[in-house]
């Protein structure tokens, strides 16, 4: 019998929303003995190892009573998404406008599909990005600050991760 993710997810987010948690992505990979079911939880100011073990403990014992993941063993990871995590929800790009942002596009925008900037906004489905032209490792030396926007259709989004800045 096929997982069904969608059961799954949604005891996931129950389990996290009962704790003040978002979930960012829900996977399951593998298959015999080397199935993982992986969950990335975040919430504002970061998650803790607490979080991640809490909704270890109460999602596994809620998946194994309830026989969600069928087949034999699995590993179950929970864990925060990252420095770099991913941006997948509209809420996703609303929260982390202002962020520094690694996108790549299904099609190409003006002859390109990846693209590095600044996250400006996020409206009616589309990102507006701040590109930086000019390149830290540009060998030409200084160069004017130059810059320029980009709309991106959300529904043009192949994959789209947060670049930290530390």
């Amino acid at each position: 019998m096929a997982l069904d993710m969608e059961h799954v997810r949604g005891i996931v987010e129950r389990v996290a929303a009962s704790r003040g948690l978002e979930v960012v992505e829900v996977d399951f990979r593998g298959g015999g003995k080397a199935r993982m079911l992986r969950v990335f939880i975040d919430k504002p100011g970061g998650v803790t190892h607490e979080d991640c073990a809490n909704v270890s403990h109460e999602v596994g014992t809620i998946l194994d009573v309830e026989d969600a993941v069928q087949g034999g063993s699995y590993l179950l990871e929970i864990s925060s998404p990252g420095l770099d995590r991913k941006l997948v929800r509209p809420a996703d790009y609303e929260r982390f406008a202002g962020s520094l942002v690694k996108v790549t596009t299904r099609e190409p925008v003006d002859g390109n599909r990846h693209f590095h900037g600044r996250l400006e906004s996020f409206q009616e489905g589309r990102l507006t990005l701040d590109l930086d032209v000019s390149r830290k490792n540009s060998k030409k030396g200084p160069q004017p600050p130059a810059s320029r926007r980009i709309d991106i259709e959300l529904g043009n989004v192949e994959r789209a991760n947060l670049v930290p800045e530390l």
